[in-house]
C-alpha cells in the first residue's frame, strides 16, 4: 500500500508552498484518480512520487516504509503528459529495449500484449503509430521495468473519444495487477474505473466521491 502523511512541497524561490498537507493512501490492485487544473500541483505530486523531486516535509510510505527518492524511483514508474514526444527508439523493439539490453523477449511479448500492441510488427516506427497506440507503447516501456505504482500524468490528453476508450480499456486491465495512480484534469472517462478519487486545488488534496461516468 502507498501511504502519503503530511506531504508538503516548498522550494525556497516560491512565496506560498506548490504542496500542502497531502495526504492518501492507495492499495494494491486499486487506482487512484486526481483531478484538478493546470497549475494546481498535481504534476509536482507526481515528480515527488516517482523520486524526481523531493517533498520539503512530510513521508511517503510503500507499507509503512519510508521511502527516499533513490527508493521511489525503483518502486514506480511515471508516463509524462505526452510521451511520444520523448521516443528514442527508431523500432518498439529499440524503444522497448533502451536502458534494458538484456530484457528476454518473453517479457517483451507479454508487455506489449498487456498494452494490446502485440499485434504489430516489432520493426514498426514508434512515430508511425497511432497517438492512442503511442500512449499504450509509453505505458509498455514503464511496464518492462515491472514497477509496483504506475503513475501517468494527463494519459488521455489530445485524444479522441474511441483512442481514449481503447487507453481506459488497458488501465482497466492492468489495475488488476499495479497500482495505478492518474493525475488530470477531468475525471471523464476515467470515472469509471477508478477507486479513489480526490481533488487538488492550490496543492491541498480533498477526498471526493469517486464520480460516475454519464
Amino acid at each position: 500500500m502507498l501511504r502519503v502523511k503530511d506531504l508538503a512541497y516548498h522550494p525556497a524561490a516560491t512565496p506560498n508552498p506548490i504542496l500542502q498537507d497531502i495526504n492518501l493512501e492507495l492499495g494494491p490492485q486499486q487506482m487512484g484518480l486526481i483531478i484538478g487544473p493546470s497549475g494546481s500541483g498535481k504534476s509536482t505530486l507526481l515528480e515527488i512520487l516517482s523520486g524526481l523531486a523531493k517533498q520539503t516535509s512530510g513521508q511517503v510510505l510503500w507499507r509503512d516504509q519510508e521511502l527516499n527518492p533513490d527508493d521511489l524511483r525503483q518502486l514506480g514508474g511515471l508516463v509524462f503528459q505526452f510521451p511520444e514526444r520523448h521516443f528514442c527508439g527508431g523500432t518498439l523493439l529499440e524503444e522497448l529495449r533502451l536502458g534494458h539490453p538484456d530484457v528476454k523477449s518473453d517479457r517483451i511479448e507479454q508487455t506489449l500484449q498487456e498494452v494490446g500492441l502485440n499485434h504489430l510488427p516489432r520493426n514498426t516506427s514508434p512515430q508511425a503509430l497511432s497517438g492512442g497506440q503511442q500512449r499504450r507503447l509509453a505505458l509498455a516501456v514503464q511496464l518492462i521495468r515491472q514497477p509496483f505504482l504506475l503513475m501517468l500524468d494527463e494519459p488521455t490528453a489530445g485524444l479522441d473519444w474511441s483512442m481514449r476508450q481503447q487507453l481506459v480499456s488497458v488501465l482497466r486491465k492492468l489495475k488488476t495487477e499495479w497500482s495505478l495512480l492518474v493525475v488530470s484534469h477531468d475525471a471523464g472517462d476515467m470515472a469509471a474505473i477508478a477507486d479513489h478519487c480526490w481533488i487538488i486545488d492550490h496543492g491541498r488534496l480533498i477526498t471526493n466521491p469517486v464520480p460516475q461516468a454519464s
